[in-house]
């Protein structure tokens, strides 16, 4: 899990990454109609809002992994900075890692590790720290802080099996599907791999109780940029 993971996250780029639009400009979703995957979020009993976060890509530009957004943006995602509030606000992300086999790397030099429920878990785990750092801290050590705590959801990831991670099931598409599961005080990750799809699934929120969510492929991704 280690080398696909560091090359994954390692190449997390915007989503405004992809091809121009007509107007010559990047789109937010161009990036994600580049995949050859297919796109999850939360199913339909989520009425909230949804929105688009970035997608990454390998070194010869394939996308390899996306989230998607449900609920309340945390500010920390758009500006760096906590805003009045922003501990309460209430969001799960769903992050899609395509589902590879052993692969030679970009230029040839070396192999790729398959993605795992790993890979998953460790790109939850860290995007859950991106956005629930502790914003009162010094900005001296925040870095020093979210290097600890990115090498600890890395250790986690790698290690499913074992507490603090417990079971839970949750449908995909309406199928009863395995997921490992653990709670934080940031927040909570989970993550699994449908039987359908070819991808790995991972998720991470706060104020968004995990406990009776679902997950359905998106039918349009592009509605998720339209709202």
């Amino acid at each position: 899990m280690e080398t696909t993971s560091r090359a994954v996250a390692q190449g997390t780029g915007s989503a405004d990454d992809g091809p121009q639009g007509a107007s010559g400009t990047r789109r937010p979703v161009d990036g994600y109609l580049m995949a050859a995957f297919p796109w999850y979020g939360l199913d339909e009993a989520h009425t909230g809002r949804r929105w688009l976060m970035q997608v990454g890509a390998a070194a010869d530009g394939t996308v390899e992994h996306g989230s998607t957004g449900h609920g309340e943006e945390p500010s920390l995602l758009r500006t760096g900075r906590a805003v009045p509030g922003a501990e309460r606000r209430r969001f799960a992300v769903v992050v899609t890692v395509a589902g590879r086999p052993v692969r030679r790397s970009a230029d040839g030099t070396g192999v790729l590790e398959a993605t795992s429920v790993s890979s998953a878990a460790w790109l939850a785990g860290s995007g859950l720290l991106s956005c629930t750092w502790p914003a009162q801290m010094e900005r001296a050590l925040r870095q020093d802080w979210l290097d600890q705590q990115t090498a600890l959801a890395w250790e986690l990831a790698d290690h499913m099996d074992e507490a603090p991670w417990t079971a839970l099931s949750l449908p995909v598409d309406g199928v009863p599907t395995e997921f490992r599961y653990r709670e934080s005080e940031y927040g909570w990750v989970l993550a699994g791999s449908p039987e359908e799809g070819g991808v790995h699934l991972g998720a991470y929120g706060r104020g968004m109780s995990a406990y009776g969510m679902g997950f359905s492929v998106i039918k349009d991704i592009t509605a998720y940029a339209e709202r």
